[in-house]
């Protein structure tokens, strides 16, 4: 392992936490979006009930594996053309797919992994309608499309990190698992405030409560565990 490796896993390790944090900070978005102490509304129902759509079809249909290399393949030369690098040569089957870039990073790398590419279309088409006609009209087939077109996106994440990727080798698999958790769970978040009733400003103090809040839940656990050793090692 290169230096640089074994600083990104100490980086993976230590953003362990936040990964609950966002977590929590993802259910108290969703029932802050609709404006109840509660789960169960309209925008949280179809939210979720897009997410189980597509589970369904995940289980029982066909997986459509070329739509999802070329998404893949498209948020390469997305994210490669928002770092100034020039796409070409974008090949797409169903064993797999491919594009040149003339430079690339980790996002660009990663990019597939946490951005999902259908999800943002989407999102796109909400923003420009928003744009036109507020509030943003049928919001809860928007938020059905998206909770489809995240489940598809992450479904299909799960089923490709669990391959031997060369992008998750060339950055770790420890670090570059837990960065495409938070991002997933990051760009969701920011469509809700964009969206519905969750402000930005709500957003941030969720995420700030609740990663503090599990940084402070393993540190007290730390103290503890170190407190116990050392009362042990006294004894003896």
């Amino acid at each position: 392992m290169t230096m640089a490796g074994f600083f990104r896993l100490l980086l993976g390790l230590a953003l362990l936490p936040a990964c609950w944090g966002v977590s929590a900070a993802f259910f108290d978005s969703v029932m802050a979006s609709a404006g109840i102490e509660t789960l169960f509304s309209v925008e949280t129902v179809s939210l979720f009930g897009g997410v189980a759509a597509f589970a369904l079809c995940w289980a029982a249909l066909s997986h459509p594996v070329k739509a999802y290399v070329l998404g893949h393949e498209l948020t390469h030369a997305l994210w490669g053309l928002l770092f100034g690098a020039r796409p070409s040569d974008v090949r797409v089957s169903s064993s797999g797919g491919s594009v040149r870039l003339t430079k690339t990073n980790m996002l660009i790398t990663l990019a597939p992994y946490f951005f999902p590419f259908y999800t943002f279309v989407v999102i796109v088409a909400a923003i420009v309608t928003f744009a036109f006609l507020r509030p943003l009209p049928f919001l809860p087939l928007w938020l059905f499309m998206i909770g489809f077109t995240w489940a598809f996106h992450v479904l299909f994440t799960v089923e490709t990190l669990a391959q031997r990727q060369p992008d998750i080798r060339l950055y770790g698999r420890v670090f570059s698992w837990v960065f495409i958790f938070i991002a997933n769970v990051l760009l969701v978040l920011v469509f809700l405030a964009a969206t519905t009733r969750l402000s930005f400003a709500a957003l941030g103090g969720f995420l700030a409560s609740r990663t503090l809040s599990a940084y402070a839940g393993v540190w007290d656990l730390a103290v503890r565990f170190f407190g116990r050793m050392v009362s042990l090692c006294t004894r003896t």
